[in-house]
């Protein structure tokens, strides 16, 4: 780990019961004070529960509650002697097995290697675990929620490859006024998600608000396909119907579903969506509202005198 990673290996004292020892990424030289906390297991004995993408660790219950509730990432590090050789994996909610009886196991990957090619991987792990991620997440969009919350309307606006089989797509975030004018860009990414559908894909981007279409944008688009199929014009320039918009949209599905208002030259799908504030949106920003309060606050004995 010191010499591949460069980062620093502490061991820990044996009053931290189910932890080995304390991991510190060092970056360009310099200690980050993020820090993974190890289960470190050394023996062939470990590599025997074989499974063709890696080795099965089974989880002590005591030791796997202790592991959730620490206040450091855990990865479980199994080294074998025979080959000098580690894998690891992290300890989350997400990595976590229920075996057929009920027990609890972990697949330690024979693709997580511990060396050089993990780093990007390890650093990830260092950022924090899953949940903490996602809150961390959410408060970074906060400053949209508070947009809406404030009156202001946001957009998700984007730009599918529909011929490319990575999902490439181009996203922007839009604020408008309620008038649907003031168009103030808040952000752009560049994102790739293969075989998934984005009617999919884009309500998952931001869990706080529903993703419905965006009215005006879809209205405007079924206007101009009903003129394009309907309207047609004689010989002396008059003006005709051959159906009328409301029999014609009749015959539309339009339940409500996400889609595309248009398609460019057949290569690009074009999405334009609105953000509604949702439970989980309007709860969180009730949170942060509270947790900028002060006062003391009753909690069981023994969780953090």
């Amino acid at each position: 780990m010191t010499t591949e990673l460069g980062w620093i290996f502490r061991e820990q004292p044996t009053e931290d019961y189910g932890i080995d020892a304390q991991i510190e990424l060092v970056e360009r030289g310099a200690a980050t004070g993020r820090l993974i906390a190890a289960q470190i297991k050394s023996g062939a004995s470990y590599f025997s529960n074989a499974h063709p993408d890696g080795w099965w660790f089974r989880l002590d219950k005591d030791d796997l509650e202790y592991w959730l509730d620490h206040a450091l990432p855990v990865l479980v590090l199994l080294y074998n002697p025979e080959t000098d050789k580690a894998y690891w994996e992290a300890v989350n909610h997400h990595t976590i097995v229920t075996g057929r009886r009920g027990g609890k196991k972990l697949l330690v990957p024979k693709a997580q290697q511990l060396g050089r090619a993990s780093h990007g991987a390890l650093a990830k792990a260092a950022a924090g675990k899953p949940e903490e991620l996602r809150l961390r997440q959410l408060r970074l969009a906060l400053p949209w929620m508070r947009r809406l919350q404030s009156g202001r309307r946001i957009l998700l606006e984007a730009d599918e490859w529909v011929n490319k089989m990575s999902g490439r797509g181009d996203i922007q975030i839009i604020s408008v006024d309620e008038a649907n004018e003031d168009r103030e860009e808040l952000g752009a990414w560049y994102i790739m998600v293969g075989l998934r559908p984005y009617e999919e894909v884009l309500p998952t981007l931001v869990p706080w608000a529903d993703v419905v279409l965006h009215q005006e944008t879809y209205d405007e688009a079924d206007e101009d396909a009903w003129e394009s199929e309907c309207v047609y014009y004689d010989s002396e320039g008059d003006r005709m119907v051959s159906e009328t918009y409301e029999d014609w949209l009749m015959g539309q599905v339009r339940d409500g579903r996400l889609r595309p208002y248009a398609n460019g030259a057949g290569e690009v799908d074009f999405w334009r969506l609105e953000l509604i504030l949702n439970e989980l949106g309007r709860g969180f920003l009730a949170m942060e509202a509270f947790l900028q309060g002060d006062g003391w606050i009753v909690t069981p004995q023994g969780d953090g005198d």
